[in-house]
């Protein structure tokens, strides 16, 4: 009897021992799971936070890849290559000038490629209306009716209309309306004119060249135009002069296609750091010297 009983004390303490075996055995195991738990927590936390940083990451001038352009990768500027100093073409052929410059500047910060295509003023306009072009630069003016079909950026640079006339010519401002008067067709100074003195003493031109050539051959009176393509027509054709006598003052914008706000805003944002930093101040002093 007592070897059953030692027996069975024997078994007793192996199974207990077995128990306690069981028990060590789990706990690490439900430690390593909560330590799993919460390591993929943090890893969750930080690929959150990873998700949120990258989210919310902007830069100040809207990168190219979210903005609409006629051509991905470029943006395309219209323009009419006879309004000196603000477009014009050089012995090569190529078109420079302030808003050439201007607008190649603005194209570095979006990250784009800059085309010019050179047109008539009027189409020039038009073609940013119809999407042949994302913006236009020609010494643009903002007045009513182009607000009703294009968008505007800020102002970049000032104009004011002159008077060119010949030496000795008794044009003056008070009798315009008793004169033929020269303008480029579609711009603020043949709008100008049209309305204070009639279509009948205003000829209309493709360009400025054209207009300040019929003055010099006696066809027209006075040529009324931006004062400074004015002081270049004239630095070019003795025996031309520029009234003292302002006729407007106005400011120029780059235009764009109706409703096209994120280029808009983009263009805004990169022509403020321009002027901020001196850019478009440098730009305008390489082709206007100070007087």
């Amino acid at each position: 009897m007592k070897k059953i009983l030692a027996l069975l004390l024997a078994m007793t303490m192996v199974f207990g021992m077995a128990a306690c075996g069981s028990n060590d055995t789990k706990e690490p195991a439900a430690e390593n799971n909560a330590s799993n738990a919460e390591n993929a927590g943090s890893t969750d936390a930080a690929g959150d936070a990873a998700e949120g940083t990258t989210g919310d990451e902007t830069t100040g001038t809207e990168s190219a890849g979210t903005l609409t352009t006629v051509t991905d990768g470029v943006l395309t500027m219209s323009t009419n290559a006879a309004f000196p100093p603000y477009e014009m073409t050089d012995d090569s052929g190529n078109i420079i000038g302030i808003d050439a410059d201007i607008a190649a500047a603005i194209a570095d910060k979006l990250g784009l490629e800059l085309e010019i295509l050179d047109m008539d003023f009027d189409a020039a306009l038009l073609a940013v209306q119809q999407g042949k072009s994302d913006m236009v630069m020609a010494g643009v003016t903002v007045n009513e009716d182009r607000l009703a079909v294009m968008d505007f950026s800020e102002t970049y640079a000032n104009g004011v209309q002159v008077i060119i006339t010949q030496e000795g010519s008794d044009v003056t401002i008070d009798n315009l309306g008793e004169k033929m008067i020269g303008t480029q067709r579609g711009t603020t100074g043949n709008i100008y004119c049209t309305d204070d003195y009639g279509e009948d003493h205003v000829i209309a031109y493709d360009n400025g060249i054209t207009a300040v050539q019929a003055l010099v051959n006696g066809q027209i009176d006075c040529v009324v135009i931006d004062k400074a393509p004015a002081e270049s027509f004239v630095a070019v054709n003795p025996g031309l002069t520029i009234l003292d006598t302002e006729y407007v003052t106005e400011d120029y914008a780059i235009g764009f296609a109706k409703g096209n706000t994120a280029l808009v805003d983009a263009v805004n944002a990169a022509l403020t750091e321009l002027i901020e930093d001196g850019t478009v101040q440098s730009i305008v002093d390489t082709y206007i010297t100070a007087e």
